[in-house]
């Protein structure tokens, strides 16, 4: 299950691919999901819903990787790698894939009974700071890391524009 590549080469083929096709300014997201205690063959990278060949149902995903963290101890550390690559023109292009678009939670073997369709991590994953569940938090309590930084990445690129 080790990923083919990172989220950022993922994000960089797409941009480049639909640039191409368009020839038009455009950007591309990808992220991969990492989990502390997985050696590096086992973590599911940019393959988070195909495990072994087989596209997960959102159910299956909530099952499988229920499992997966049961054996870890019934709790991990788990965390997105995401990334974005911009292309402006053939002279201006522009990619990030850090920590201030990315943020530790924890997942959880213990699913929670609300599923939000197609996000079925949402079901095991945890706040790291508070203990509880993302699906449990209020609008206060969930903080907006990831958007902010992607924010910043984007006023970079139209400051030098």
């Amino acid at each position: 299950m080790n990923p083919e590549k990172p989220p950022i080469e993922n994000a960089e083929i797409k941009a480049t691919y639909y640039y191409e096709h368009f020839k038009r300014p455009l950007f591309s997201c990808d992220s991969g999901l990492y989990i502390k205690g997985l050696p590096v063959e086992r973590q599911p990278g940019v393959n988070v819903r195909r495990v072994n060949g087989e596209n997960l149902t959102d159910e299956k995903m909530i099952e499988y990787y229920s499992n997966l963290i049961n054996k870890l101890g019934g709790k991990a550390i788990a965390w997105y790698i995401n990334a974005i690559y911009c292309i402006i023109d053939k002279n201006k292009i522009f990619s990030y894939s850090g920590e201030s678009i990315s943020e530790k939670f924890i997942l959880t073997g213990l699913p929670h009974k609300k599923r939000i369709k197609g996000f079925p991590l949402d079901s095991l994953s945890m706040n790291i700071n508070l203990n509880k569940y993302y699906l449990d938090l209020t609008e206060n309590e969930k903080g907006d890391k990831v958007s902010s930084g992607f924010k910043a990445f984007f006023e970079k690129i139209l400051n030098y524009l």
